[in-house]
């Protein structure tokens, strides 16, 4: 299976999605997208494939947000995309696109829905939380 994660290392939940993919045996392209922004096209299809708004896929907290005046609702998606390519720690992040769908991995766990049930073991959080059992399925459901 292909996947690809939009990763920022210094955050513990890209962190725990890029583990929870190769906990299920697939190692991703990681696109660290703070060094290589993904181009505009690539990012409207993220979000629409993740069924977001773009609204719903900037990141607020720890980004320029409330300083450039992003949280002005007459703007539209054009100059929150702008943004976004401008400064994209303004990306939420993980975005991950397999060949199963893409999403949005906050909390990491969603990125279980786009992948195979091919988890190597138990897989617990960098917090401690146990996500997928012994047996290698995912607990919560």
């Amino acid at each position: 299976m292909q996947a690809k994660i939009y990763h920022n290392p210094a955050c513990g939940t890209s962190r725990n999605t890029l583990a929870l993919i190769r906990n299920a045996g697939i190692e991703p392209e990681i696109v660290e997208y703070l060094q290589t922004t993904p181009s505009r096209a690539e990012l409207m299809e993220m979000i629409w494939n993740a069924g977001l708004s773009v609204r719903e896929a900037i990141r607020e907290k720890g980004t320029p947000y409330a300083d450039l005046g992003l949280d002005n609702p007459v703007l539209s998606d054009d100059a929150l995309i702008d943004a976004m390519l401008e400064n994209p720690i303004l990306i939420n992040r993980p975005f991950v696109v397999t060949d199963l769908g893409t999403r949005l991995a906050r909390p990491s766990e969603r990125v279980l829905d786009i992948l195979p049930d091919t988890h190597k073991g138990p897989f617990a959080k960098e917090d401690g939380e146990l996500v997928i059992d012994a047996d290698g399925r995912r607990i919560g459901i």
